[in-house]
């Protein structure tokens, strides 16, 4: 199976179990995530060869956290142990119409303060054949925007195939960097954008509908406006409720447009970490078969996220195809 080479904070997560409040609580789940290494993990359950670069704490969380990528088989050699605290975050789980709720404390943690000269990009990029990276670790300090930049551009040079999530956060970006403008430049030196007509408004300034055709025009555009991308993939999400979500599909890929049906999940377990399993779902696809097909298999692979607790999607490729090809009846498996 192909490599592939992530970059991204590594975050504990605490949450009340069974769907409470915080204020109901006296106690709580962890778990360790965190959105690139939460791809990285998801392709490593499906086969493929993974690196995850980062930061952690050098403490026994740091080392947990290190433990747990392990666990998943995910090459942790070019993560850096400093003195900084790992990265925290508080959830609420949602259910029904009542919305979860997220607080993050991590603008001073490991990962925040990491530095160019802590990576050795060349070393870490040997062998690799994708290069995924999100829009929310540029967002989290100036030393991460310019760790990652210097991977990007010897990727490029590279000709690694690079996945851009532009993941834009606005309670981010606050070291005196516009967003917009660093993920513009940033994406310029990728090739495969993960993302639809919200993100591309808001990296281009421009003001698309969301119909098939305003989607169609929004890919046309930004793959001109951004000529180093060649595919526009999207997840789209029809939210009941809290417990009751739809996640479809639909792609722009040298000019010709498809999309994946529907698939609803009812009731809905964690909704932490789909997009995640998405991103993952589409590069193992992209590894493995045309753009269509990986289009649906990503499609899959974030619905059965859905019904999977913690941040990272456990599915084996065989799970997700089983779901892709329709069988999703949920029948015991002996």
């Amino acid at each position: 199976m192909s490599k592939v080479v992530t970059f991204g904070e590594v975050l504990m997560r605490l949450s009340p179990s069974d769907s409470k409040m915080l204020r109901q609580s006296r106690e709580m789940e962890f778990f360790f995530g965190g959105t690139e290494m939460n791809v990285g993990a998801s392709l490593a359950i499906m086969g493929c060869e993974t690196r995850h670069i980062t930061n952690v704490s050098d403490c026994f969380i740091g080392e947990s956290a290190i433990a747990t990528m392990k666990s998943y088989g995910i090459d942790t050699q070019f993560v850096n142990r400093t003195e900084h605290p790992i990265g925290l975050y508080f959830l609420e789980v949602g259910s029904a119409m009542r919305a979860s709720r997220i607080s993050y404390n991590r603008l001073n943690g490991s990962f925040a303060n990491i530095k160019p000269e802590q990576v050795d990009w060349e070393k870490a990029l040997e062998g690799a054949e994708y290069f995924h990276w999100t829009g929310i670790s540029p967002g989290i300090s100036e030393g991460a925007y310019e760790t990652l930049k210097q991977g990007l551009q010897l990727a490029n040079s590279k000709g690694i195939e690079i996945t851009a999530d532009p993941a834009y956060r606005s309670n981010l970006w606050k070291y005196g960097k516009e967003g917009f403008t660093v993920l513009k430049e940033l994406i310029s030196y990728s090739t495969i954008f993960i993302g639809g007509v919200n993100e591309i408004n808001e990296i281009l300034g421009t003001s698309f509908g969301y119909d098939k055709d305003s989607f169609i025009q929004a890919a046309e555009t930004l793959m001109k406006e951004i000529p180093s991308i060649k595919k526009v993939f999207d997840k789209t999400r029809i939210g009941v409720t809290a417990s009751n979500q739809a996640t479809q599909g639909r792609a722009l890929v040298n000019g010709q447009y498809f999309e994946t049906e529907s698939l609803e999940v009812n009731p809905v377990v964690d909704r932490i970490g789909t997009g995640d399993a998405f991103a993952a779902g589409l590069i193992y696809g992209l590894i493995n078969f045309d753009d269509e097909k990986a289009l649906k298999f990503a499609n899959a692979a974030c619905a059965i996220k859905h019904t999977i607790l913690g941040d990272v999607n456990l599915s084996s490729a065989n799970d997700i195809l089983e779901v892709m090809n329709g069988n999703s009846g949920g029948r015991i498996k002996r």
